[in-house]
């Protein structure tokens, strides 16, 4: 009787079992590249998947550039279905080598027509205002650099730490737009350079990282740098960092961070239900607040954002980013073998 009671309660226990691996094998999969990550991943993919138990997110952090690298290798087979995060210069060449696939979301009519593709295979998540961010126990907002000019001034001869900017999107969009603009105003490159060239004569010191970066800014010899404002402020209020920042004038560089479906994907219908997940007002209000985000969408109501987005006064600088996108990579090369430690 004992056996064959023992017998029944196995075969149970292999049915039940059985059941669950056919669940779990039923969800249907959702692969997101991103630079956002492991915390903010973590989050969201917890949250989406209590409110569509069926999907199953599965996400890969790694660097923007690693990202646009994988999807352009992986194009014939694509293995991710959403894109998320990378400054739109990215998203730009990606756009033009048929990487991404074409989707207008339901917010499409709330963002700004230059935070977002023309032809809506990208959109505009998160904007970042570059920043000149200083020591604040060295400086004021009085006494340091206010604008582009004074960065280069011979006053701060060795006194800014600088992110290594071939390894650092937000340094090679900051000297890119510096080029751009010489471009734009004088039909050469030639002032933007000569602007470089200052700038690495006041250049103390690159960071190979940004946890370098901030340990220097942190000392009485290299206590400014540019930055991109929500990492100051993360940096300052999470980890106590002595850091502070003025907006350049007359206006200051605003990066924008996106996101876009792959095309080709596997799932992209599933991929469009985690695409608007995201990008809800919900989740923007989540990741400004909990993230230091800041929303590109222009409908969130701002009583919802922290005081410190609430409270930021800049003028965006009118770029043109298809042109960046294209010459980035070959003024950084030029900047990197003809100007990078020749200022001194």
């Amino acid at each position: 009787m004992k056996t064959r009671f023992y017998i029944i309660f196995l075969f149970t226990i292999s049915l039940l079992t059985t059941s669950l691996i056919s669940c779990g094998d039923s969800k249907r999969k959702v692969v997101v590249y991103s630079p956002h990550g492991k915390e903010m991943l973590a989050e969201f993919e917890k949250q989406f998947e209590t409110a569509n138990p069926e999907i199953d997110v599965q996400w890969l952090d790694m660097g923007s550039q690693e990202v646009y690298d994988r999807v352009r290798n992986e194009s014939a087979n694509p293995q991710a279905d959403i894109w998320w995060g990378s400054p739109s210069t990215l998203f730009m060449k990606a756009e033009k080598e048929n990487l991404l696939a074409q989707y207008t979301p339901s917010w499409s009519s709330s963002i700004s027509a230059n935070h977002k593709s023309k032809n809506n295979f990208w959109y505009g998540t998160f904007l970042t205002p570059e920043v000149i961010s200083f020591n604040n126990k060295v400086l004021t907002k009085e006494t340091a650099p206010k604008s582009w000019e004074e960065i280069i001034a011979p006053a701060w001869d060795n006194k800014f730490v600088i992110r290594n900017p071939m390894a650092s999107g937000t340094m090679r969009i900051i000297y890119s737009a510096m080029v751009e603009n010489s471009v734009k105003q004088t039909g050469s490159d030639v002032k933007g350079f000569e602007w470089l060239k200052a700038l690495d004569r006041n250049t103390g010191s690159y960071a190979a990282d940004p946890t370098q970066m901030y340990l220097k800014l942190s000392s009485n010899e290299t206590p400014v740098t540019l930055w991109n404002m929500p990492d100051i402020i993360l940096q300052s209020k999470l980890y106590n960092y002595p850091f502070d920042y003025n907006f350049p004038q007359p206006s200051t560089v605003v990066a924008v961070d996106g996101i876009a479906l792959v095309a080709n994907s596997q799932n992209p219908e599933d991929a469009k239900k985690v695409y608007e997940f995201v990008t809800s007002q919900e989740a923007m209000i989540l990741q400004a607040n909990k993230f230091y985000r800041i929303p590109s969408r222009t409908d969130i109501p701002k009583d919802k954002l922290p005081d410190w987005i609430q409270n930021a006064k800049y003028k965006e600088m009118q770029l043109d980013w298809e042109m960046i996108s294209e010459k980035e990579s070959e003024w950084m090369k030029k900047w990197d073998s003809e100007i990078k430690g020749k200022g001194n």
